[in-house]
């Protein structure tokens, strides 16, 4: 009965984060969407990066995009950054494990194309790269954090959508990062597909 319980907690602890999250989240979500479908229609596409389960994140958001979401659509553009394993060790070994994202961003990026860019505390020094490498392309960035969004929420330009999961504890952040990506999902389709 005890892990019933507990069990039963981390549910709760999830149910109460979320509904927390709605009303700080709602309005960035929108606005990162509307972002991202502009970029596409203009002939951009989306980066996405991210270290552990941020990673698995940037690479759910990419395959959304690429295949489908909930309804039968044409693909669209997005890449994952993290999947790239010649690429990451490569630069890894050659340079420093912070600039794997960044030397993709530079060598993939176009202006009017946008990174999502994933870090619950908001601090990885390879996101905080990637960010750097973005605005130098002319990109903007969707950004989910969580905690106090950490120095990521810091490199953000006006142009730029912060996520900012009002929440401390990592697993938590990363549950509504997971939801708040299933929104965006839901609403590019709904705007580029209607109703």
């Amino acid at each position: 009965m005890e892990l019933i319980e507990r069990i039963s907690r981390l549910f709760e602890e999830s149910m109460d984060t979320k509904a927390r999250s709605l009303e700080v989240v709602a309005r960035p979500i929108a606005e990162a969407s509307g972002m991202i479908v502009q970029s596409l229609l203009d002939g951009g596409k989306i980066l996405s990066c991210g270290n552990g389960g941020s990673a698995g994140d940037a690479q759910h958001f990419s395959s959304e995009m690429l295949n489908r979401f909930e309804r039968e659509r044409p693909g669209l553009p997005a890449i994952a950054l993290t999947t790239d394993t010649s690429t990451l060790t490569s630069i890894a070994n050659d340079y420093h494990y912070n600039d794997v994202f960044a030397k993709q961003i530079r060598a993939l990026g176009h202006p009017g194309d946008v990174l999502l860019a994933i870090s619950t505390s908001g601090n990885s020094a390879n996101v905080l790269s990637a960010a750097d490498a973005a605005h130098e392309r002319e990109m903007r960035i969707v950004a989910l954090t969580g905690k106090d969004g950490g120095g990521l929420a810091s490199l953000l330009e006006e142009t730029d959508v912060e996520i900012r999961v009002p929440a401390g504890n990592t697993a938590r952040i990363q549950e509504v990062h997971l939801l708040a990506i299933h929104c965006l999902c839901d609403l590019i389709d709904h705007q580029l597909l209607g109703g």
